[in-house]
């Protein structure tokens, strides 16, 4: 680390570099580093008084652009540790076409999946799950919260609700939703999915390990069953640094028909 740091910051020591202030010119730099691979994830970054030393600033702009990288999500602070390079997320492809649960998507790229239970249990439902599932004030709902994580790396929190009369026990539910619910017959077959791009709140960000703030994909999914009765209602939060949800698009031919995009 000590040549790389080397040439990280030396071009910081020549002022006149740039009209831009110090701190935005370190940031760049270490940008820059990871970047080109001359450091590389894990890695640990010098102390701030070093860089402050190598790099001919103070502190307090050093500070100032490793709190920058941190927020976006460059570099990791360990408390009593240092300063890190983030991991690199290896992107997840998840196409839109399928309905699969986590799980099942999961196992098929060869990653091992668990999730970290938040909230399991029967509950009055909330206006929305009443609307969405069909239910009367009267009625119950199931709820299933859980961070899900691939290779030990969180991915998404996932929110579902099922009416209690068909899933009256959630803790029956130690893997795959869908998986359970296919024992008694009421596997969903198809679904409408709302995605939105928001950020993430402070209580979600820790949960993900990702900085307040930071961009994530929000997915709202109806599902149903064969007979178009409403089965799942589910809101789920996915890390914007780790998925990428694929369409594939057909363009209707001169008769109307599904024909292939030239």
């Amino acid at each position: 680390m000590d040549d790389a740091a080397e040439r990280i910051f030396a071009a910081l020591r020549d002022v006149s570099q740039s009209g831009a202030p110090l701190y935005l010119q370190l940031k760049k730099n270490i940008e820059d580093a990871v970047r080109r691979g001359l450091i590389g994830p894990g890695d640990a970054l010098p102390s701030e008084r070093d860089i402050a030393a190598q790099a001919d600033i103070s502190r307090v702009t050093v500070r100032k652009a490793v709190q920058d990288l941190v927020k976006s999500g460059v570099l990791v602070q360990r408390h009593g540790s240092g300063t890190f390079v983030a991991p690199r997320m290896e992107r997840v492809e998840q196409s839109l076409s399928r309905l699969t649960s986590f799980t099942e998507d999961m196992a098929r790229r060869g990653m091992a999946a668990r999730s970290q239970w938040l909230e399991r249990g029967v509950y009055p439902p909330s206006p929305d799950e009443m609307m969405v599932l069909g239910l009367s004030a009267s009625e119950l709902v199931s709820r299933l919260s859980r961070l899900r994580i691939a290779d030990e790396t969180p991915l998404a929190i996932e929110r579902a609700a099922i009416s209690a009369s068909v899933l009256p026990d959630p803790r029956e539910v130690t893997t795959s939703l869908y998986m359970a619910l296919g024992k008694t017959g009421h596997r969903p077959v198809r679904a409408v999915q709302r995605i939105s791009a928001v950020n993430l709140g402070g209580a979600e960000a820790k949960l993900l390990v990702v900085p307040e703030g930071s961009a994530c994909l929000q997915i709202e999914r109806i599902s149903y069953l064969a007979s178009g009765k409403v089965i799942e209602f589910t809101k789920s939060i996915y890390r914007g640094d780790a998925y990428d949800f694929v369409a594939e698009l057909r363009l209707p031919g001169p008769d109307g028909q599904e024909g292939d995009i030239a």
